[in-house]
């Protein structure tokens, strides 16, 4: 009976142990468009799938891609692209295992609701606007407004939403960013006003703006473990925006009206936008980073092979 006992107690320790750790960095974790690996976490998606997820959060796309460079995390969730294609460019050992928004429709600009600007146009070369870190798919469309808009404010990086907001009402940044529910509630309250959309930059609307990226050495090495969690992924995916309890669940976590959370998921952040399987628009894309000296010249068919490398979906 011992030996039955200790067997038993063998066999379960080894199920105990069996699922997978994989750590990742998350920009602006408190978004709805970041929050597959929170909410399937909580909902036993990963889980149904042997992995166990190590999310911690970062200010934005830059910091998460040199989280996964440096290897402090395996995955980087919601990094913009440009600044992958620059690093992927110089020798960075990455990969892109997934699209994480195409357009940027989830982004918009606003002021304090006395501020004298009424739209990005009003703005001059004495006004600052915001964007999280450099290489974020935030600072792209900030460059947009310049570039193609001719917004003659001064791009500033400001970190997260909740800084941010902070440096607005204080007066330090004229115009901030956010992408919702944060700061519906200041809209809704007539504490701010918004500005600008990210889809306010013609060439953006189209571009897979943010990818999903691995170290490339960890892809190499425990291929079958990020397999099961790309397979996780997409279902978690489905999920959030089929099943109620997902608002539920994001709308406990941080304290939103669960209204709130239901308009971000059906307008701003939408399942079409947070398609996984389609990089779109890389050839506007690599020509916007060589404009923007981001590549000395676009990667050919053999890096973009190399770079990308987004599991087929199961059949």
């Amino acid at each position: 009976m011992l030996a039955g006992l200790l067997l038993a107690a063998t066999l379960l320790g080894a199920v105990a142990h069996a699922d997978d750790t994989v750590k990742l960095a998350i920009g602006q974790i408190d978004t709805w468009n970041s929050q597959p690996p929170v909410l399937g976490e909580r909902a036993g998606i990963f889980k149904k799938h042997g992995i166990v997820v190590e999310n911690f959060a970062t200010q934005g796309g830059g910091e998460s891609l040199q989280a996964v460079i440096s290897g402090a995390a395996d995955i980087g969730i919601g990094t913009g692209t440009l600044g992958v294609l620059r690093a992927f460019a110089n020798g960075a050992p990455l990969r892109i295992i997934g699209a994480g928004f195409t357009g940027v429709g989830d982004f918009y600009w606003y002021v304090r609701a006395d501020s004298s600007i009424r739209s990005l146009q009003d703005a001059t070369n004495g006004n600052t606007i915001a964007y999280s870190t450099n290489g974020s798919s935030s600072h792209s469309v900030v460059r947009g407004f310049a570039q193609e808009l001719g917004v003659k404010a001064i791009p500033t990086a400001t970190g997260g939403q909740p800084a941010t907001l902070t440096q607005v009402m204080s007066r330090q940044i004229d115009i901030g960013w956010a992408a919702p529910p944060f700061g519906l509630k200041e809209v809704e309250e007539g504490r701010i006003r918004v500005v600008a959309s990210g889809n306010d930059v013609p060439s953006l609307r189209n571009q897979t703006v943010r990818v999903e990226i691995i170290n490339a050495n960890v892809w190499n090495r425990r291929r079958d473990v990020m397999l099961r969690f790309v397979c996780a992924y997409r279902a978690v995916l489905e999920w959030m925006f089929s099943d109620p309890p997902a608002v539920k669940y994001y709308a406990e976590q941080y304290g939103w009206p669960e209204k709130l959370v239901e308009l971000t998921r059906d307008k701003f952040q939408t399942k079409q936008a947070k398609q996984f399987d389609r990089i779109s628009d890389m050839d506007a894309m690599m020509a916007e980073a060589v404009k923007l000296k981001f590549l000395d010249k676009p990667l050919s068919r053999e890096q973009l092979a190399e770079l990308i490398q987004i599991p087929p979906p199961d059949k």
